[in-house]
């Protein structure tokens, strides 16, 4: 009976790990608007897994290192292929025959592509009805100036591979986190595609967002690099592990919650991005904070 106790959280192990191939799957083929939900529920087996082994009393060593190996993919090399995909929409919407609109990208790139050449199409993500948006991902021409700039995305796996080390060592990591944990950058990156499916779904402003903004190069570019980095940093940020349920101790983690569920309610997906960096600032301000505290009290 103990050992299927056991097992039990090592099956939701598994299925955060099978949640993270899919997403991989349907972003390698372009699928970008599903890939995100696949990492979404990964995230929530990542999340039951951990709660079942502390509920079943059954937390292991095994299933600590098989959790690192399936966040590895999950949230590792998953949000990896699926900047790879977006840098390369990227690159097709700064095209000179796009112009600053991804409008009409269809019809217009019909009359510059080599018909020979295998291109897979990220199948209608606009709904408007005087227009079908299609976008071009794989192979495009290859003389685009921002074709290699895609494999900076690869950054974001090799980062990830750091920062699942070093928190598996890591005996200050109990309580709270030094760098920024894998699932946040996770979800910052698979906010992306469904903000552009969002965009397109509506007109003015927040369409133009969701295409001149998201699909920014420097923009991907700058997030990629910044938050990898972040990954391995010695910035310390808190946890949401609630050693008791009461305001005194809580209140950082009590206003982050409130202030994300006001965003979730308002902005939906809009405001996953925004949500996580609220996280970092909010952990830097603590850090400030409890820096003077320590001063002052030192110094009395």
């Amino acid at each position: 009976m103990y050992t299927l106790k056991r097992l039990v959280p090592n099956l939701f192990t598994a299925g955060s790990l099978i949640g993270g191939i899919f997403a991989i799957i349907f972003a390698l083929k372009g699928r970008l608007d599903i890939a995100p939900y696949c990492i979404l529920i990964a995230a929530v087996f990542d999340f039951s897994d951990g709660f079942m082994a502390r509920l079943l009393k059954v937390q292991s060593e095994l299933g600590k290192q098989l959790d690192s190996l399936a966040d590895m993919v999950t949230f590792g090399v998953a949000p990896g292929i699926i900047v790879f995909q977006l840098l390369k929409l990227s690159s097709w919407s700064q095209a000179p025959w796009f112009g600053t609109s991804l409008d009409g990208a269809y019809n217009n790139a019909a009359h510059y592509l080599d018909p020979d050449k295998h291109i897979w199409v990220w199948e209608t993500l606009g709904k408007s009805s005087d227009t079908e948006l299609s976008f071009f991902i794989n192979r495009h021409i290859h003389d685009s100036s921002l074709d290699w700039l895609t494999y900076l995305a690869l950054i974001i796996p090799v980062f990830a591979l750091f920062r699942l080390a070093k928190f598996n060592l890591d005996p200050r990591q109990s309580d709270s986190f030094i760098g920024v944990p894998t699932p946040a950058v996770t979800l910052f990156f698979v906010a992306l595609p469904l903000i552009i499916v969002s965009g397109l779904e509506r007109e003015g402003m927040w369409r133009e967002l969701a295409i001149d903004l998201v699909l920014n190069p420097l923009f991907l570019i700058s997030t990629t690099v910044i938050l990898s980095v972040l990954m391995v940093s010695e910035i310390p940020l808190f946890a949401l592990k609630f050693k008791s349920f009461g305001w005194k101790g809580n209140e950082l983690r009590y206003s982050f919650l409130t202030i994300s569920a006001i965003l979730l309610a308002t902005l939906f997906v809009w405001a996953l991005p925004i949500i996580v960096l609220l996280y970092i600032i909010l952990s830097l301000i603590s850090n400030i904070v409890n820096k003077r505290k320590n001063e002052v009290q030192s110094g009395n």
